[in-house]
């Protein structure tokens, strides 16, 4: 019984986790700290790192927060500079940072507003999973790539097109990923949420939620408490045998075919 109550024992793990003073973020993070780990939170908003710092630590975690903008490369390497310091080194790293991007009829979005999202949504992540993969090639360590990628990216969503072509871009990049530095002991995958209750999800229309739930093969909508478990799975060692896969975490919203 004590085995297994360790079989996913982060003790001594260190994670990043950007964007996570809030919403799917955070919900990781809480998991993470749950299970024994450190947090380095990045954020743009000082204060939301702050609090997100203070609620991580009445779990009884330990956590510090970098303010970072990861549109930016030389905010996410200099953010990475001080977690390392702070730290020592890290053991996985959660792309989460992210937005819906510009939205619209895809006729009327400009090449400004494409832009904007990939900045967002895939360059945000190709630069801080860099600098991670450069930190464990250097120490000639194991790791773990993470990144929050949509249900949308497989069933797609009207008006939100560069936001499905994102999400839809970063998982064929952990596959391209996974196959090149699998045999470096870095693992790397995606998990793709279906409608989680943010802060941001709740403000869609009442019959919007109402259809997720009679599409989904569970009847419900996720909870950010539901981002715990597979959050601390793919940290852990346990998820060393899978690499390259894109998760979904939908309720069975993208298997519902009524």
């Amino acid at each position: 019984m004590k085995e297994m109550r360790n079989l996913f024992d982060l003790e001594d793990h260190v994670a990043l986790v950007t964007g996570g003073n809030g919403g799917l973020g955070l919900a990781m993070a809480k998991g993470l700290v749950k299970a024994g780990a450190s947090v380095a939170i990045w954020g743009r908003n000082e204060a939301k790192n702050a609090a997100a710092v203070g609620a991580l630590e009445l779990l009884g975690g330990t956590a510090r927060s970098f303010v970072a903008d990861v549109t930016d490369p030389a905010s996410s390497a200099a953010a990475f500079e001080r977690t390392i310091a702070a730290f020592g080194h890290i053991d996985s790293c959660f792309a989460n940072a992210g937005g819906s991007g510009a939205r619209g009829a895809f006729v009327d979005l400009d090449r400004s507003d494409w832009t904007a999202t990939n900045d967002l949504n895939v360059f945000s992540v190709i630069d801080t999973f860099q600098l991670a993969t450069r930190h464990w090639l250097e120490r000639k360590a194991p790791g773990k790539l993470v990144v929050t990628s949509s249900i949308a990216a497989v069933l797609g969503l009207p008006n939100a097109a560069g936001y499905c072509l994102t999400k839809a871009a970063v998982t064929g990049l952990v596959r391209s990923l996974a196959i090149e530095l699998g045999r470096s002991g870095i693992q790397v995958n995606a998990i793709l949420p279906g409608f989680i209750e943010t802060e941001m999800s709740l403000n869609t229309p009442k019959a919007f939620q109402d259809a997720v739930r009679r599409r989904s093969a569970s009847g419900v909508i996720g909870t950010l408490e539901d981002m715990e478990g597979i959050a601390i799975y793919l940290a852990s060692r346990r998820s060393n045998f899978m690499t390259g896969q894109s998760l979904a975490l939908d309720g069975g919203h993208s298997i519902f075919a009524m």
